[in-house]
Formats: structure tokens, C-alpha cells, sequence
């Protein structure tokens, strides 16, 4: 499957059609709110409601984590028809159409946190010749980190396409100003592996930026992956009885022999020596 930043710009391929279709499905909404939730947990915000800031927010999945969650939010999006969706859903948060690779305008220190689901890695596609992908990004980084107040974080959940994609954007970041560093959970999970960029806005007086734990980094495995692991052994046991043993064998012939001749059928073959015996593989 094409990657959907390689197909068109997000304004263009999230038309109308696309962004009903995006957010009517129970699959991806599931999945949604998730990384929400994960992205929500990262923020390892204090205690109450706080004030967040959703980027790409789209028709508003995940704000209505936000919302579920108690704090007040702000989404912006590039695409016109996600947030006519969003409208019409009616969605609590303050809506902005805003390409965030233009930066974004708002006063210093706004914002307690800001999450950004499925997002990033379109920062990174050249979709015109005007856009220059490490450009956008520092606009994006450095009007964000000014939007954050001192100590707050930026939790990312995107797609990265390769290694070098992602130390661009590391990089990028780093020269902003933000510290911090990718989180991957479930590493050695093929569906279930998720890459998160957690980014620190400073550095609280007394309070130390760790990194936090990944999730599956000491072997755990994903819910999802155990469940189609005990699925697959059940499956494996129940083919292996049904095939180990033979059931046409000659006490299975003589049964339906003698069934033949109780109901007075006359085309019954005689037994033999040779009922019910396994022929040589001739070669």
C-alpha cells in the first residue's frame, strides 16, 4: 500500500470523500484513540485540566480523547473538508485551518502540551517545489517551542518512512531548542510497533526531563500479538487432530460395508485379504 503523503498534499487527499470515509471507520478511529491515549499518557502532565494543543487535529478523534480526559484543547489542520467534519461532529475544541510546516502564531507560552497522531512525517514530503522539508520543519519546531510554556511536551506519533527521516527531524528539533528524543513501543512487533518523538520545552526548575519507558522494550508483547499467538496455536492443534488420524481406514470400510448390506444394496464388493490395505507408492 502507497503511502498516503506520496499520493497527493494532505489539503488534497483528504478531500471530502476521503475525511468521512477516514473518520466513519471504526478500524482507524479505534487505532485513533490509542495512540491518543499513549500520547496523552507521554505528556505526564500534573494533576487537573490543562489547555493542549492538537496538531493535525483532523475531523477531532483524537481531541474527544482530549475532551474525555477534562482538558480544554485547540486543533489546527490543514485540510478544509477534516475540519467541516469536525464541525459537523461538534467537537468541543477551538478549530484553526493551519498548515503547520508555515509555523504558527500563537502567544508564548499558550500551551501545557501538545500531541500530534499520524502528523509529522508529512513535514517531510516535498509535495511542491516551494516546500523544502528541513525548512518547515524549523518553522514548525521553533514557532511551537515558543507556543509551549518552560517544561512543557510535545508527544509525536507518526509514520517515519527511514533512518535518515527521522535524525532530520531529531535534529531539526534539537536546534529549536527541544530536548528529549524517540520512543518506540513494541519494538519487535510487526502491527503493534508505534514510534513517538517526545519532545521537552526547556527544563523546569528542580524537575528532570527523563525520557520515558517504552512500552514491549523488555520483551512484553502487545495484547493484540498474544491473542493472535494463542489463536494460531489453537488453530495448529485442532488441524493436527483432524489430520493424524485416518479416518477412511479399513475398520471405516468395513462400517460402511456392512451399513450397504443391512439396507439390502447389492453392489457391495466381497472382503478380502485386501480391504481397507494401503496401495504402494509405485514410482
Amino acid at each position: 500500500m502507497s503511502r498516503p503523503e506520496h499520493i497527493a498534499p494532505p489539503e488534497i487527499f483528504y478531500g471530502d470523500v476521503e475525511a468521512r470515509k477516514y473518520t466513519d471507520n471504526s478500524r482507524i478511529a479505534s487505532i485513533q484513540a490509542d495512540m491518543a491515549y499513549r500520547a496523552l499518557e507521554l505528556l505526564n502532565l500534573p494533576p487537573g485540566p490543562a489547555y493542549l494543543l492538537d496538531i493535525g487535529c483532523g475531523s477531532g478523534l483524537s481531541g474527544e480523547i482530549l475532551e474525555e480526559e477534562g482538558h480544554a484543547w485547540v486543533g489546527m489542520d490543514i485540510s478544509p473538508s477534516m475540519l467541516e467534519v469536525a464541525l459537523e461532529r461538534e467537537v468541543e475544541g477551538d478549530l484553526f485551518l493551519q498548515d503547520a510546516g508555515q509555523g504558527m502564531s500563537f502567544r508564548p507560552g499558550t500551551f501545557d502540551g501538545a500531541i500530534s497522531i499520524s502528523v509529522l512525517q508529512w513535514l517531510c514530503n516535498a509535495d511542491k517545489q516551494v516546500n523544502r522539508p528541513k525548512a518547515r520543519m524549523h518553522r514548525f519546531f521553533s514557532t511551537l517551542y515558543a507556543s509551549l510554556r518552560k517544561g512543557a511536551r510535545a508527544v509525536f506519533q507518526f509514520y517515519p518512512e527511514n533512518d535518515d527521516q527521522i535524525q532530520m527531524i531529531t535534529d531539526v528539533a534539537t536546534r529549536c531548542g527541544f530536548e528529549g528524543g524517540l520512543l518506540v513501543d513494541y519494538p519487535n512487533s510487526k502491527k503493534a510497533k508505534k514510534y513517538y518523538l517526545c519532545l521537552f520545552a526547556g527544563q523546569q526548575t528542580g524537575v528532570r526531563n527523563d525520557m520515558p519507558r517504552a512500552l514491549g522494550e523488555n520483551g512484553e508483547m502487545h495484547p493484540d500479538d498474544q491473542r493472535s499467538i494463542a489463536y494460531e496455536r489453537r488453530r495448529a492443534k485442532h488441524h493436527k487432530r483432524r489430520t493424524t488420524k485416518n479416518i477412511k481406514d479399513k475398520q471405516w470400510i468395513m462400517r460402511k460395508k456392512g451399513i450397504a448390506r443391512d439396507r439390502g444394496e447389492k453392489q457391495v464388493a466381497r472382503d478380502s485379504k485386501y480391504t481397507g490395505r494401503k496401495r504402494k507408492v509405485r514410482f
